[in-house]
């Protein structure tokens, strides 16, 4: 797919997450989001708790997209070191941010009972220097912004809401739409070189084809997306009377199993 949007990079920063011990539930959500507002996610990375390589990516990454998100790291232990490896990343200072830590020693003091806001805690309130940052309505530790890189938490809940808060300053593009269509007992190989076809007509757009699989046999949905809605309309037809030749075509994702 080839249009004016801005583009985006997600890397997700955790050993937990490459061991296999914590699923990552991050992803879908913002490629979900950032297509919503017109900033189509075009890479995706898990990379380790290690400083060279955080630094490199961040580098690498921020200089070849629009957007960089980073998910992780920035919680209060020792292995929480994406702050401070962005802070290399930019050879800026590492250092602690007032008013982010005025905000949290008052929260925290307004607990019951009240939270030591220890040095460790303070880490949390330790930004890049020049950094932005990104409050939220789950915590007053903030993630933050460094000109195109954006980091958030990497529980869940605390980024969507980082995100939702960051997500009216991001300059978008127009939306990426799709139509999605299906058939049951049609594979892959029978509909390939016809969608081969359908692709090369609409070159703007993206087609993509996902099979499924059943108890007691599969099929293929095809998903066109784009930013024209008519061409994602038209293409979107072209694909369901391309599955119609091969058995009965229906419109939308296959029901759950």
């Amino acid at each position: 797919m080839t249009n004016d949007n801005p583009t985006a990079c997600l890397l997700i920063i955790g050993n937990e997450v490459l061991s296999g011990r914590t699923r990552d539930a991050n992803l879908q959500f913002l490629a979900t989001r950032l297509g919503e507002i017109g900033i189509p996610l075009r890479e995706a990375r898990v990379i380790p708790d290690v400083p060279e390589t955080i630094i490199a990516a961040v580098n690498e990454c921020r200089a070849r997209f629009t957007h960089v998100f980073t998910t992780g790291g920035i919680g209060p232990t020792h292995d929480d070191i994406t702050s401070e490896c962005v802070a290399r990343a930019f050879g800026v200072a590492w250092e602690v941010h007032e008013p982010s830590r005025v905000a949290m020693a008052a929260e925290y003091a307004r607990r019951d009972p009240p939270i030591e806001f220890n040095a460790a805690r303070l880490r949390m309130a330790t930004l890049p220097k020049g950094a932005v940052p990104i409050v939220s309505s789950e915590t007053m530790a903030p993630g933050f912004s460094m000109e195109n890189v954006h980091v958030m938490a990497g529980v869940p809940r605390i980024m969507r809401a980082m995100f939702e808060a960051l997500a009216p300053t991001l300059k978008g593009g127009a939306p990426i739409l799709s139509h999605t269509v299906h058939a049951d007992y049609v594979y892959e190989g029978q509909i390939a070189a016809g969608l081969s076809a359908i692709q090369a007509k609409y070159p703007a757009l993206d087609l993509g084809s996902y099979p499924y699989y059943r108890g007691k046999g599969g099929g293929v949905a095809l998903v066109a997306k784009g930013t024209d809605l008519a061409a994602v309309d038209q293409a979107a037809a072209e694909c369901l009377a391309l599955l119609a030749g091969f058995g009965a075509a229906h419109e939308g994702e296959p029901a759950p199993e």
